[in-house]
């Protein structure tokens, strides 16, 4: 599943092809973008990448999230098994990679 949206002037692409995104998880995407804006006002795009390789126990599950600012974008990544808890996490990395930016 792929989509792409416009949420509060900042583009939105998600990749997903090999498993579906919830609205509980577009949702949690929209909060990364409030979150991620409180640090700088010029998001321009917000790239999120889902991926999961593998099944039963050998699966693995990443994330990757790359925020376009002006300058050099960020970007972040985490493997785990709660999609949620990771969007969390790589929004958190982000915001980190913005604060030693500034």
């Amino acid at each position: 599943m792929n989509y792409t949206e416009n949420y509060k002037g900042v583009k939105i692409d998600v990749q997903s092809p090999s498993l579906d995104v919830s609205q509980e998880v577009q949702a949690e995407i929209r909060a990364s973008i409030d979150k991620l804006a409180r640090f700088t006002q010029n998001i321009n795009a917000l790239d999120v990448y889902f991926n999961a390789e593998g099944n039963g126990s050998k699966a693995t599950t990443t994330i990757g999230m790359r925020v376009g600012v002006p300058g050099p974008d960020v970007f972040a990544e985490e493997k785990g098994e709660n999609w949620i808890g990771m969007l969390k996490s790589v929004t958190d990395k982000n915001i980190r990679q913005l604060q030693k930016g500034k």
